[in-house]
């Protein structure tokens, strides 16, 4: 019997590329990429840094980046995203993070978890069990499910230090004196025993715990505060992650958050339409995606919220949406302020009649429902307003 004169091909295992500059990977279910434009916002104000671009983190655009990073470069800033289990570890073997930062356990993707936010966070937590074993992992004390990650089965077999960020809990980077403005959010956190005031130019409460963790990766490399400062202060906020548009002429504000919607972001989002002061506040929702048994549960919850915080009107769109709608009104919210649309056509015809001085709208949804098309109909249709 003749051999065949091929050779079997054998897969090899990928090894990591290890540096030795620092290499910070983001992950989270809501804020990975504000965050990871946050550090990189006050790094580079020292140092030529390669970051992740946009929000492109998938696993072949780690490998891109990866292969992008030059001599020059004093730190790498990359985003992990993850749609399932084993994701994270993949991107970690393509790249070995030194710090790794996780913004919060949330809802983004629970359908493919079985519904649940352990499952996510123990996928979330493949940062640190296949990150530098040294290195250091950044935590929100705010958040529940962040606190099962420094433990086992979590953990594995990390050795290095986990540093936490929170305003409601203790502590090593918090946030106090919060002021929430129209063109951003003020705030302080003690450094080196000095209280340092910070300004941000970016909405919501939520803003704050992505600029805590900024501040707190680059206090840990060793930036000095004014650079801190100015990084923050000359960020470039996300476009379609709550892009406020005001119509001066008629003092109709829109808030633009199409770029994707899961619970725990629309509840952020909500909360910053409250923020925006006097006014008819109008949420327009669309469907949440990827929500698999949390599905009717998880847009419920959304209605409810609308109900706590006191909404003028609420207009849903898409087959899962109604269930914020059900939820808003089975909470007690009036059902007569709250429409549920079967087309885009009829919300925009409906939304028209809501086009008045002194209006707030809130757009939030995902980029796949094209929600978008939404905010250019009202801010085009708020210029033919007196014209």
């Amino acid at each position: 019997m003749k051999r065949s004169g091929r050779k079997r091909a054998v897969k090899r295992k990928r090894m990591p590329l290890v540096l030795k500059i620092p290499v910070i990977a983001v992950t989270g279910s809501a804020g990975k990429t504000t965050t990871k434009e946050m550090i990189a916002a006050i790094l580079s104000q020292k140092w030529p840094i390669c970051k992740s671009v946009g929000n492109r983190n998938f696993l072949g655009n780690t490998l891109s980046h990866s292969r992008q990073i030059r001599d020059e470069h004093r730190a790498v800033v990359l985003e992990f995203g993850m749609l399932r289990r084993g994701h994270i570890a993949k991107h970690c073997q393509i790249i070995r993070p030194s710090m790794g930062v996780i913004t919060n356990i949330g809802t983004a993707h629970i359908g493919n978890f079985g519904g649940s936010r352990r499952g996510i966070a123990l996928a979330k937590s493949e940062l640190i069990r296949h990150m530098d074993k040294e290195g250091t992992v950044f935590l929100n004390m705010d958040c529940p499910y962040s606190l099962l990650l420094p433990k086992p089965p979590f953990s594995g077999n990390f050795k290095g230090k986990f540093v936490t960020i929170g305003i409601s809990h203790p502590a090593q980077y918090r946030a106090a004196d919060i002021r929430l403005e129209e063109d951003g959010v003020h705030f302080t956190c003690t450094l080196d025993g000095v209280e340092v005031p910070f300004f941000v130019p970016a909405l919501g409460l939520h803003t704050v715990y992505n600029a805590l963790f900024a501040i707190a990766v680059a206090h840990q490399l060793g930036v000095d505060h004014a650079a801190m400062q100015q990084g923050l202060r000359t960020f470039t906020p996300v476009r379609k992650r709550l892009t406020h548009y005001r119509l001066h002429s008629h003092d109709i504000h829109i808030l633009d958050d199409t770029y994707s919607s899961n619970p725990h972001a629309a509840k952020a989002a909500i909360d910053v339409l409250v923020q925006m002061g006097d006014g008819t506040k109008i949420a327009v929702l669309a469907s949440m995606l990827q929500m698999g048994k949390y599905e009717i549960k998880g847009h419920d919850e959304v209605g409810r919220y609308i109900k706590e915080k006191g909404i003028d009107y609420l207009f849903t769109l898409g087959k899962s949406a109604r269930y914020i709608a059900r939820g808003a009104i089975r909470s007690g919210f009036p059902p007569e302020r709250v429409v549920h649309c079967k087309s885009r056509e009829q919300l925009h015809r409906l939304l028209r009649k809501h086009l008045r001085p002194h209006s707030i709208f809130l757009v939030k949804g995902s980029k796949l429902l094209r929600m978008g098309e939404t905010v250019q109909f009202l801010c085009r249709e708020t210029r033919k307003i007196g014209s």
